[in-house]
């Protein structure tokens, strides 16, 4: 369920502890995410020791995308703030810069779809997605998701606001 002839995803492990600094300490990816300090690599041993891997029980599910082929991690991909009560979760994806464009934020987006609509039990998917974030629109939309609202100056970007597009994908079974 959690792979494709191109990638898997599966949970991360210490080996991925410098791919996860490299990318959650990138400040370009700071705007698109609730986090905007840095991260130690004790900090992220700790979360990959001694997270369950269980949306229910750590309210987020992290996920690694692994090439398949090479056996390279290309990305990573979320669900957080979960919401066990209304059976929602947000969902954040991250592709490093020489792996884009190869259709694998796809791939990890459908995967991940369809394994919290199956095996999960979640009702619905949500992103916010800046306005000027033109490819992380098209990916959303080509993978189901639909546009279901805009927030006016929802985020704060070099001293300016941005409109961000929120997207959902209901779970139907």
């Amino acid at each position: 369920m959690l792979q494709s002839p191109t990638i898997q995803l599966r949970a991360p492990e210490l080996a991925d502890l410098d791919f996860m600094f490299h990318v959650e300490n990138d400040t370009r990816l700071w705007l698109v995410s609730a986090c905007k300090v840095p991260y130690s690599r004790y900090q992220l041993q700790q979360y990959i020791e001694t997270n369950t891997h269980d949306l229910y029980a750590d309210k987020q599910l992290r996920l690694m995308i692994e090439h398949r082929a090479s056996g390279a991690v290309v990305g990573m991909v979320d669900l957080f703030d979960f919401s066990p009560a209304n059976h929602r979760a947000e969902v954040g994806i991250v592709i490093d810069a020489p792996y884009r464009r190869m259709g694998l934020a796809a791939q990890s987006l459908h995967l991940l779809t369809s394994y919290a609509r199956s095996m999960l039990g979640l009702h619905q998917l949500y992103a916010y997605v800046s306005v000027d974030n033109q490819a992380a629109r098209a990916l959303f939309t080509r993978c189901g998701y639909t546009e279901v609202a805009v927030l006016p100056q929802w985020l704060l970007s070099e001293g300016h606001y941005k409109d961000v597009c929120i997207y959902q994908y209901l779970c139907e079974k």
